[in-house]
């Protein structure tokens, strides 16, 4: 089993050098983005805020992303019954890595307002508040308010990661499971997220990379016999992609709040293809699964000096896991999802 360098202690993200004063995975974000010393001008640096909000029969996602020299807000409809997925985006351009927050946990409120959606994300005491407004929205309007019930006592997924170059960073937060109340209407037809069956996800990064970065992300969670289980599994960035110099993964399992880490996870799927089954092992004999698709997509885009090659399925995990204590967890047809995406940018 590799190092799992376990960051408890507060401090600074950055030394006054730019180098990371820490490395390693936590529970919880106890690392300041003191972003006045980062290693890099604003045009290399990248920073979002995701959302997704998943039921079994439908979701939700809303995505702001900052890379300096453009900003993109966005946002995805998924039908898991009819297998369809939308999405709409809009750009702004030389935003110079200044719209988003320096902390994850403190109250805050991110607009933008465009000619043809409003979208807003809001960090309200333990509360996150997606908001939605787009009148054409394939032409019948899409209008909703979903708020996300953050659980202060449960362990969440943290990674600092270190590159080669000591001014290249990657710092996550990422709060794999939230109880989700509120709806979205589509034209006349009204779509409830309960917070009994629906759940969301919020994935908050800030990073300086190499131009050419590939990573692997899979997330998934659920009840199982009345006790919320979710996992977070994923590799590719930095020295824990080269497994030289790793002190960390980002893989967890989280059984009823609590973490449980796992070594190292392994992606096995057929040339990226998302319409087939991708299977999940880990060295340490932990986790075992596979991912039965529901809806794949896959994107590439190419404007020269930013390219994507996007492979990306949501769909239903069955397999198994093993807690520290040595439990074995079964899962069975647990709704998630897995990417494996390449990007230059």
């Amino acid at each position: 089993m590799g190092k799992q360098i376990e960051i408890t202690e507060s401090s600074n993200l950055f030394n006054k050098d730019g180098s990371l004063v820490q490395m390693g995975w936590a529970r919880k974000p106890l690392l300041h983005y003191n972003k006045e010393d980062i290693g890099k001008s604003w045009w290399r640096i990248k920073e979002w805020d995701h959302y997704s909000v998943l039921n079994k029969d439908f979701g939700f996602q809303l995505t702001i992303g900052d890379i300096g020299y453009l900003t993109q807000m966005s946002f995805v409809w998924l039908d898991f019954n009819k297998k369809i997925r939308e999405d709409k985006g809009i750009m702004k351009f030389f935003t110079k890595s200044k719209l988003l927050p320096l902390s994850s946990e403190k109250d805050n409120l991110i607009e933008f307002p465009t000619d043809k959606f409003d979208a807003s994300l809001e960090k309200k005491g333990d509360k996150r508040i997606l908001k939605i407004n787009d009148p054409n929205f394939l032409e019948k309007g899409l209008k909703g308010e979903i708020i996300l019930d953050e659980k202060p006592d449960w362990d969440n997924t943290v990674v600092v990661t270190g590159y080669e170059n000591p001014k290249l960073f990657y710092y996550n937060h990422k709060i794999n499971m939230m109880p989700a109340d509120g709806s979205i209407k589509i034209g006349n037809e009204k779509y409830t997220f309960t917070p009994d069956r629906s759940f969301g996800l919020m994935d908050w990064g800030r990073g300086i990379w190499p131009y050419k970065t590939h990573w692997l992300w899979g997330s998934a969670c659920g009840m199982v016999d009345n006790i919320p289980v979710a996992f977070n599994i994923g590799y590719g960035f930095g020295k824990v992609g080269s497994k030289e110099g790793a002190t960390h993964t980002e893989n967890l399992v989280f059984y009823d709040g609590k973490a449980h880490k796992l070594d190292e996870v392994t992606f096995h799927h057929e040339n990226r293809d998302p319409t087939k089954p991708w299977n999940f092992t880990s060295n340490d004999g932990r986790f075992n699964m596979v991912l039965e698709p529901i809806i794949p997509h896959k994107e590439k885009l190419n404007f020269g000096i930013i390219k994507l090659d996007s492979s990306l399925l949501h769909g239903l995990y069955t397999g198994d896991i093993i807690l520290d204590d040595g439990r074995k967890i079964h899962i069975e047809n647990m709704l998630g999802h897995a990417e494996d995406i390449y990007w230059r940018w």
